[in-house]
């Protein structure tokens, strides 16, 4: 497993993959920003060429310090293609759209972050115990404990990937529309209608015996 020895609030590597080229001032520069965005995301895209065709996963994943698990089936052939490869990994968060006074400064407020680097086939039998604990837990803080281990042939089902947050950027937008002079007098609504992911009331499955109470991580999550 990887232990996390960089220090806080380090800076991010610049390199011509992760250099902004429009709206310098957007991008943030310290690894914090990155790990934030990471670790309020859920789901992310791993972009891979498979067989010569560029393809891009949804799938969970996790941190570990300046590592990234992926979660993969082993009989997805476009997810396997990625071990050893160059992939690009990207993580979005929505929180608004900014409606401007013309249709051409209208845009969104936004986290995000670009991974570059090579994948990694994990394939040491402890480290993917542990990464498939993160990414569990990564969803809900606590599942992991709470459920079923995996068996042998659930495991050997899974592939994870790891991938080093070594090369990366990270660009954020907030606040209101940026107009243009003469457009501040247009009789025209301008504003952000802001967004947000939550979690609804959990659901019970019929098939549960209904003496089984809501566990606290669930309820914790849901709140």
């Amino acid at each position: 497993m990887s232990t996390d020895t960089t220090p806080l609030s380090s800076p991010l590597s610049s390199t011509p993959r992760t250099r902004l080229r429009r709206h310098h001032e957007r991008g943030m520069s310290d690894r914090d920003s990155l790990y934030e965005v990471l670790d309020a995301g859920l789901i992310c895209h791993l972009g891979v060429v498979a067989d010569g065709v560029p393809v891009v996963l949804p799938t969970a994943y996790g941190r570990d310090g300046d590592t990234l698990y992926l979660h993969g089936s082993s009989a997805n052939g476009a997810f396997g293609a990625a071990a050893g490869r160059q992939v690009c990994v990207t993580v979005t968060h929505m929180d608004g759209i900014v409606c401007a006074r013309s249709v051409f400064s209208h845009s969104m407020n936004y986290r995000s972050a670009v991974v570059f680097g090579t994948a990694t086939l994990v394939r040491d039998e402890d480290e993917r115990w542990q990464a498939l604990r993160l990414i569990t837990d990564h969803l809900i803080p606590g599942r992991w404990a709470a459920a079923r281990q995996p068996t042998r042939k659930e495991l050997a089902a899974t592939s994870v990937l790891s991938l080093p947050l070594t090369e990366a950027s990270v660009k954020v937008r907030t606040g209101m529309p940026a107009d243009e002079p003469e457009d501040y007098d247009l009789d025209v609504w301008a504003g952000v209608l802001p967004m947000a992911v939550t979690f609804g009331q959990p659901e019970p499955d019929p098939a549960m015996r209904q003496e089984i109470p809501l566990p606290v991580h669930i309820r914790d999550r849901a709140s």
